[in-house]
């Protein structure tokens, strides 16, 4: 597609409109809100208090796809009124009371990477419920875990391609374009990171943080057969203080500019901006990333 759209407002480039069709026709299997979110979030299309413009985005869709730009998938049936996707309680495992205390107390506490189906549905209802955010499907590589102690599930995290551009990781590493563009792969973005709500156990998170280091490296690098370097995340600092990735020796490096996560057109999309962390996974990363691929 190679003229702009516009639509509720903000201006579409051809690159975004084709990015569309690419995760219209990759993810066929869809629905057509969860679809909406996934575009939502790689074009970071939101509002101004940082929720996804999930309805706005099915709409546009809807309206690529009786031009016949796209293809959706067909309409599902819509359930009554008050109902909702559940898994089983028993899988969910969601207490009745407010689980406190020392982390301690609640060891051992596992990462599972979400591999079975279950797993699959319990990552998608307990996201798409508790995160502000909501569900989308990655684009490109990603990896999801689920952490428990014992059957009781405390919350998950995603793994995921990381952002096309960030002028503050961008000048940490000492990249220029050529060498950007031949190690990005090398960088994963933690896209995801919720502890459920019923949950207020101290210091889980830099905890579960610190133990996602070590796996996370071996996983990715035996499924997608490349070592990864660094981690980075974007915190909105107007809901969350960071606090958890400084105790677990992330390193901030500044803020984005406002532009989406794959902008790659330089357009400012109006997007609040993030802090952003990054996580070296070995001690000489930025020297890594900084040879030529």
């Amino acid at each position: 597609m190679d003229k702009p759209v516009a639509f509720c407002g903000r201006q579409f480039s051809g690159g975004e409109l084709d990015l569309i069709g690419e995760v219209v026709k990759r993810h066929a299997g869809l629905s057509r809100m969860e679809l909406a979110h996934t575009v939502c979030e790689l074009l970071q299309w939101q509002r101004s208090g940082g929720g996804l413009k999930a309805r706005e985005c099915r709409e546009f869709l809807e309206l690529l796809d009786s031009q016949g730009a796209i293809q959706l998938p067909l309409k599902r049936a819509t359930k009554p009124v008050g109902s909702r996707t559940r898994v089983p309680v028993s899988a969910e495992g969601e207490p009745a009371a407010v689980l406190e205390g020392k982390v301690g107390d609640f060891e051992p506490i596992v990462l599972e990477p979400v591999q079975s189906e279950q797993q699959r549905l319990l990552f998608r209802e307990l996201v798409g419920r508790h995160h502000y955010l909501g569900h989308a499907v990655p684009f490109g590589a990603h990896l999801r875990y689920l952490f428990y102690s014992g059957k009781q599930v405390l919350g998950c995290m995603q793994f995921s391609s990381p952002a096309w551009r960030m002028a503050a990781r961008e000048r940490w590493i000492g990249w220029d374009e050529q060498t950007r563009r031949g190690n990005l792969q090398r960088v994963v973005n933690q896209s995801r990171f919720l502890i459920l709500p019923w949950v207020r156990i101290a210091n889980l998170a830099s905890v579960v943080l610190s133990r996602a280091h070590h796996r996370l490296r071996q996983d990715w690098e035996a499924r997608y057969g490349v070592e990864p370097l660094l981690i980075e995340t974007l915190v909105d600092e107007s809901r969350y203080s960071g606090h958890c990735y400084r105790a677990a020796n992330w390193i901030l490096l500044g803020q984005t500019s406002g532009r989406g996560r794959m902008d790659r057109e330089h357009e400012r999309l109006g997007v609040s901006p993030k802090a952003v962390w990054v996580y070296p996974l070995v001690p000489d990363a930025a020297e890594r990333l900084r040879r030529q691929a």
